[in-house]
């Protein structure tokens, strides 16, 4: 039985991507974490992972690969969910970088915490979780 959840950063989806230790967490604790993501966060993702894979000389058909598996276990919540807290979020977040609003709006909209490398959300009143850190929270 799941009974933790937690929103992704579009950092930490790009993270999983790219390198093993995130991905392994989220196969590791896929049974037991439930796994979110707004669906702008894979639209992101697809976004600057062309350019970041360039620069590592990364092979972009097994990274396609590797979003596709994270699609199956971190779950995109559509805008419809998320969008009526945006005015909520995006005053929480204005002040740092309001393009995240949708991050904070999921996990407000659900109730649970945020895992990002980005400090912009530290102090809008959401519990955020850093990757080595994460584990304690798992646990």
């Amino acid at each position: 039985m799941r009974s933790k959840a937690i929103v992704l950063d579009a950092n930490i989806l790009i993270r999983a991507v790219l390198g093993k230790r995130v991905r392994q967490l989220i196969l590791e604790y896929a049974s037991t974490v439930q796994f979110f993501a707004p669906d702008i966060a894979y639209a992101d993702a697809r976004k600057y992972l062309p350019d970041l894979l360039k620069k590592r000389g990364v092979e972009p058909d097994s990274a396609v690969a590797v979003l596709e598996l994270l699609e199956t276990v971190v779950i995109a919540l559509d805008i419809e969910l998320y969008a009526p807290l945006r005015t909520q979020a995006s005053s929480r977040v204005a002040m740092r970088d309001a393009d995240d609003w949708p991050v904070l709006a999921c996990a407000l909209a659900i109730d649970c915490p945020i895992w990002t490398e980005d400090a912009d959300f530290f102090g809008t009143g959401v519990a955020t979780w850093t990757s080595d850190r994460i584990e304690l929270y798992f646990a």
